[in-house]
């Protein structure tokens, strides 16, 4: 595995994408699941797919088009549906989960609409649905390179606020937090890890390595900190173990990292229980 690696280069781009997916998804995923938000990762994964689908569908009318990367209509569509989304929010201010189905149901009508026009499903689009180990350009590495270093300047810049923001929302907002623009801003970020993972995890995948590592962590962690780095070591473990399976038995990557991401879960879930079982007997 290793020799394979180091002499073919789309298993390089995977693996380095999928190690730096690793980290940055569960890290917005534990703001995600503390705020209760852990649908709008659907809502954005389907408006991606909307604009993947909108991009396959323009190179195949358009020869000039012909080679556009697909991630970066995809990555204007999730960008567009973050802000859409807090657009809706603000809309519906007592309603404001509205927001959410509101925006899904439109990224999915467009994106039926534009695979009907491209005369049904490709392998690229595939490849988009439920990730690709040999799809992974050098590009698209260094796409992913690049938001994986946007969300870390800004988690680091606004760690603090988005804390605050995350378990008193109301709180931040009497203390003088500008909170619509941070949160805003985070869900920005949020539609660019998205968009930055479908090529490994797959668009109707990805909302599974934001969130389920976050679930494992939560029954562990002790503190807010620490349900952090156990997300990212548990996405890291999902994505490496993942990509391995993937690659020898000749399966979707995104499908064998949300399994291995929910036998973690399991592990961890029955692990705890028995542990608290022994010390209850003792």
């Amino acid at each position: 595995m290793i020799e394979s690696i180091l002499h073919y280069d789309f298993l390089q781009n995977a693996f380095l994408s999928g190690i730096i997916i690793g980290i940055i998804a569960p890290l917005l995923g534990v703001f995600i699941v503390v705020r209760r938000l852990s649908l709008i990762a659907d809502a954005l994964s389907h408006v991606t797919l909307a604009g993947i689908a909108g991009s396959l569908y323009i190179s195949q009318s358009f020869a000039a088009l012909a080679t556009l990367n697909p991630i970066y209509l995809g990555i204007i569509s999730a960008v567009g549906g973050s802000v859409f989304i807090e657009r809706l929010r603000r809309l519906y201010k007592h309603f404001e989960e509205l927001a959410i189905p509101i925006i899904m149901s439109a990224g999915l009508g467009m994106s039926a609409i534009f695979i009907s026009l491209a005369q049904g499903f490709s392998t690229d689009l595939f490849s988009y649905l439920f990730g690709s180990v040999s799809a992974v350009s050098r590009q698209d590495l260094w796409i992913v390179l690049g938001i994986a270093l946007l969300v870390l300047v800004f988690i680091s810049m606004f760690y603090k606020e988005l804390f605050v923001l995350s378990f008193d929302e109301e709180y931040a907002k009497a203390s003088g937090l500008p909170a619509k623009t941070i949160h805003l801003f985070f869900m920005i970020v949020t539609a660019l890890v998205i968009a930055a993972s479908m090529r490994i995890v797959g668009i109707l995948l990805v909302s599974s390595l934001i969130t389920l590592p976050v679930a494992a962590s939560i029954r562990i962690a002790k503190g807010f900190k620490q349900t952090i780095f156990f997300a990212i070591l548990f996405g890291e473990l999902a994505v490496v173990v993942g990509l391995v399976t993937a690659f020898y038995l000749n399966l979707a990557p995104g499908g064998t990292i949300v399994v291995t991401s929910i036998l973690i879960l399991l592990f961890v879930i029955i692990g705890k229980k028995m542990v608290m079982t022994i010390r209850a007997k003792n």
